[in-house]
C-alpha cells in the first residue's frame, strides 16, 4: 500500500507535542492558519491546503490523546469519489518523542493516477516542511500564544 511517510525527533515529552495537536487554535500555527475542525470522533473539519488552492475536508477518526490523530483526507474537486487517510503519531524516545505523518489510502480515492497523486504528495511533504513547523513550536515552548 503506497504510504507517503515523514517524521521527526522532537525533544519533549509527548504531552507537550500533544498540545499542538488538541485544539483548533494550536494546529491554525502549523497545519492551516484557517483550520475549522470539531476534534472529537465524528467530528468534522476544513482547510485550504498549503497550495492555497485546494480545500481539504475530512472527519475525525480517531483521537488518542498524546498518542495520535487520524483523518480522513478528501480534495474537494480533484475528482476524488473517496478519502485518503492522514496519520499523525506520537511515541515516545530517547529523545524525547518520535512523530510521524502519514498519508496512505491514495489507491482507494477513484482516480486511475493516483499514482501521481503519491508522488505530489512527496514532494509536497518535503517543500511544505509541515513537521519542522510543529517541531519550531514545540521548541519555541510558546504554549500561551494559543490559549
Amino acid at each position: 500500500m503506497p504510504q507517503v511517510v515523514r517524521s521527526i525527533e522532537i525533544q519533549a515529552q509527548p504531552s507537550a507535542v500533544w498540545f499542538w495537536l488538541a485544539t483548533q487554535e494550536a494546529l491554525r500555527y502549523w497545519i492551516s492558519s484557517n483550520i475549522e475542525i470539531d476534534l472529537r470522533v465524528g467530528g468534522a473539519y476544513r482547510f485550504l491546503g498549503p497550495d492555497h488552492k485546494t480545500w481539504v475536508t475530512g472527519t475525525v477518526l480517531e483521537l488518542r490523546p498524546e498518542k495520535s490523530l487520524i483523518l480522513s483526507w478528501f480534495e474537494e474537486g480533484s475528482g476524488w469519489a473517496h478519502p485518503a487517510r492522514l496519520v499523525i503519531t506520537l511515541a515516545p524516545s530517547a529523545a524525547g518523542t518520535r512523530v510521524t505523518l502519514i498519508h496512505d489510502g491514495f489507491e482507494n480515492i477513484g482516480r486511475s493516477d493516483w499514482a501521481e497523486t503519491v508522488q505530489d504528495y512527496e514532494r509536497g511533504a518535503d517543500a511544505h516542511q509541515i513537521l519542522e513547523r510543529l517541531a519550531d513550536l514545540v521548541s519555541a515552548g510558546d504554549a500561551q500564544q494559543c490559549r
